[in-house]
């Protein structure tokens, strides 16, 4: 096996290793909370639960949108590689985020997520950002690349808009202190005006497209 295919290896199965632990200890305290009681997920261990999965989901989407600009600055296409599989801890997180809501919550009142999504405005921007994850994921695979061709990449583009809801989900649900979700949105910011700028600098780069000399000289006579 080469040299390179091998560190590519390695590496992504540090990146799933380090996906999954904020997971582990959050399962891992959620088991000692049931089975002894103890204070390990706090006052609230359904709050604190639901807030640590929504973040790191939050966190994998900010990361995943950095991977274009970093590619972009260090010039190491081979990160692209890592862009799919953080986006799919991003909808794992954020599936994780919603369940917990729904069954420890809501436990047997789903019924009344309806309600939540018409009246609460930090509920209706958060389950409309997890059900546009959805088809991005469903077609993250090499075989959906295939089908929807040039689509896809049309498809994907709703990232940026679920990255501007899942910030706007955060900082609606927070009543007091907002610097954490400011500085999310400081960093989306970033994230989404380096694509700007980006996309400004080509199409002035882009050569204007010449008029044929005939139409010319007839537009110039009207």
């Amino acid at each position: 096996m080469p040299k390179t295919s091998t560190a590519i290896i390695a590496t992504k199965t540090a990146v799933h290793l380090a996906a999954l632990t904020p997971l582990a200890i959050l399962a891992w305290q959620f088991w000692d909370v049931y089975n002894t009681g103890s204070d390990a997920l706090g006052a609230d261990p359904v709050a604190e639960i639901e807030h640590r999965l929504g973040l790191w989901a939050l966190r994998f989407l900010m990361i995943a949108l950095a991977i274009t600009p970093l590619r972009q600055l260090t010039g190491q296409a081979v990160l692209i590689r890592f862009r799919r599989m953080l986006g799919l801890y991003a909808f794992a997180y954020a599936t994780l985020h919603f369940s917990a809501y729904l069954f420890l919550d809501l436990r047997n009142y789903w019924t009344q997520i309806f309600e939540g999504i018409a009246k609460r405005p930090y509920i209706t921007v958060g389950f409309a950002a997890w059900l546009l994850l959805l088809p991005l994921a469903i077609t993250s695979t090499k075989g959906w690349i295939k089908r929807l061709g040039r689509n896809w990449g049309r498809l994907h583009k709703l990232v940026y808009l679920i990255g501007v809801l899942a910030v706007l989900h955060f900082w609606w649900l927070v009543k007091s202190d907002i610097r954490e979700p400011l500085l999310y949105a400081a960093i989306l910011a970033v994230l989404l005006g380096w694509r700007a700028w980006k996309w400004g600098a080509k199409r002035r780069a882009a050569p204007s497209p010449r008029r044929s000399p005939v139409r010319s000289g007839a537009a110039e006579q009207q």
